[in-house]
């Protein structure tokens, strides 16, 4: 097997990966997974789910490896629609809601750190943050991380979410003001929205 060229096409590594050429499937798993396991992390809240959606996508993507049409969008944007039907099922099984924010990066810092007041004044701001995501509704959330937290563009967002570019604009101007007043009760002042 020849190594891929890292500017290949995601569509010429898919057709290699399920060829067998391992490279090309890394090369896919590289360039994506980021993204993946990121949108699967500010949805359910949990670096343990996000990590088995993650895997669950891209198995899915090595077992149905033409169920991706080129034509109907980008590849990172079907994988993350694969991961937003997983993170549903998971949220129906498993109350995300209800889990706390424990995140060992954030105690690591804190440890670690010069101005350790600065730093938890931050912390706490980061995590009321996180909480007043995860309590969003889901419609709104899902705009929310697409578009602010993964920077997607509104219109690839509309395809991914099949809704109207328009909707994705109310959403995330909804999810706006929501998360301002959430903050707002959290933190205790006035938040300026995103």
């Amino acid at each position: 097997m020849t190594r891929p060229d890292s500017q290949a096409d995601d569509a010429d590594l898919i057709r290699a990966s399920s060829r067998g050429d391992d490279a090309a499937f890394l090369l896919l798993y590289r360039r994506h997974q980021g993204p993946v396991f990121r949108f699967a992390l500010h949805m359910s809240g949990r670096a343990e789910v996000a990590e088995e959606v993650t895997q669950e996508v891209f198995m899915s993507l090595v077992r149905e490896p033409k169920a991706f049409r080129r034509e109907r969008g980008a590849l990172q944007a079907y994988l993350i629609g694969i991961a937003r039907n997983k993170i549903r099922r998971y949220l129906v099984v498993d109350s995300v809601r209800a889990a706390a924010l424990a995140d060992p990066e954030l105690r690591n810092e804190l440890a670690s750190s010069s101005d350790p007041f600065a730093d938890c004044a931050r912390a706490w701001e980061h995590a009321a943050l996180r909480r007043a995501i995860l309590s969003l509704p889901p419609r709104y959330r899902e705009v929310t991380v697409l578009c602010e937290l993964e920077e997607m563009p509104y219109a690839e967002a509309a395809l991914l979410l099949g809704c109207a570019v328009g909707t994705v604009r109310s959403r995330l101007s909804r999810a706006r003001k929501l998360l301002s007043v959430r903050l707002q009760k959290a933190l205790g002042r006035e938040v300026c929205p995103i």
